[in-house]
Formats: C-alpha cells, sequence, structure tokens
C-alpha cells in the first residue's frame, strides 16, 4: 500500500542535541516490507526525520506486531526510506 499523510509517524522522543536520534512511532495496516519501500514517506523530511532517527512501525492488522527501522535516506524537502533493524515485537 502506500502512505497516507493523513496518518503520519508521530514524534515519540526527541534526541537531546539537534541531528539524527529521534523516535517516531508509526501505525499502519501497511506491513513492514510495504514501510521499507524506497522513500515510503513521502513528507518525512518535512515532519523532521533525519538520518538514524528510529522508527517503530506498528502493524495494525497483525495484533500490533513492532518492528523497529532506522532511517537511512532523507532528502531535503522530500522523502524518506527506512530500513528494518531485525527486531519485531509481537
Amino acid at each position: 500500500m502506500a502512505y497516507d499523510a493523513a496518518n503520519p509517524p508521530h514524534l515519540i522522543s526527541p534526541a537531546p542535541l539537534t541531528g539524527p536520534g529521534r523516535t517516531w512511532s508509526y501505525r499502519s495496516t501497511d506491513v513492514a516490507t510495504d514501510v521499507d519501500a524506497v522513500g515510503y514517506f513521502t513528507d518525512g523530511y518535512a515532519r523532521g526525520m533525519r538520518v538514524g532517527d528510529i522508527v517503530q512501525v506498528f502493524d495494525t492488522d497483525t495484533n500490533d506486531v513492532m518492528t523497529l527501522h532506522r532511517v537511512i535516506t532523507a532528502t531535503a524537502g522530500g522523502a524518506v526510506t527506512v530500513s528494518p533493524t531485525g527486531l519485531a515485537i509481537t
């Protein structure tokens, strides 16, 4: 499926300083492999997502299985791509 900007990721833990290190939470019916698509978060940069940030992705279709992802690209003024960290919590 595609990202819907009406359901954005939410900043849950800001970094102590500027730069990477923030934690985001994202709830969607999209599976983790969909969220890992290149440029999935089309407005991620504008929302403040940066390389190195962590995104907790909750798949609401599977009893809120949570997977952790790391921002690997963030295009100024554009999209953000995340990559799985290999951790899933059910």
